[in-house]
């Protein structure tokens, strides 16, 4: 969660933003810190490939996490929770990384440990996450992140 508070932050949107206001910050962020504008200063320009990258990543994870971009890949991605097994799952920092049978694979986020203990516990982790987990969590899928990649 800390992730997407910071790049909220620093794309200064809040949580409602739709996608035209995301691209709209970031393309007035981007004209602000462009490399190419600080040709004379070297440290500058520096300066301003890092802010940019860091701006560049905030952009795509917010887009990625949009209502509007979960809404397009609704029925997708209902298919794939309620009829796909899970063939395993990894987490780390409250990010829990879901890969499905099909080849599909989720990342949600702000996922507390005591969630992801009761689904590596549970009899059933594919019924677990159904119930507790799939629509509980803010996601994205990691698979469109390497289709654009």
């Amino acid at each position: 969660m800390k992730k997407i508070v910071d790049y909220r932050k620093l794309l200064d949107v809040n949580e409602t933003a739709e996608l035209q206001e995301l691209k709209t910050v970031y393309r007035g962020l981007m004209k602000t810190w462009h490399p190419d504008k600080f040709h004379d200063n070297d440290e500058a320009r520096a300066e301003a490939e890092d802010k940019s990258k860091v701006i560049i990543e905030a952009y795509h994870f917010l887009v990625s996490i949009a209502p509007e971009t979960r809404n397009q890949n609704l029925t997708a991605y209902g298919v794939t929770t309620s009829t796909q097994a899970i063939l395993d799952f990894e987490y780390k920092s409250q990010v829990l990384k879901v890969y499905f049978a099909d080849g599909n694979a989720y990342e949600y986020f702000d996922v507390p440990k005591a969630a992801y203990v009761k689904l590596v516990n549970s009899d059933s982790p594919g019924r677990f996450a159904r119930r507790h987990i799939f629509n509980a969590y803010v996601y994205r899928s990691i698979n469109k992140l390497a289709e654009t990649a």
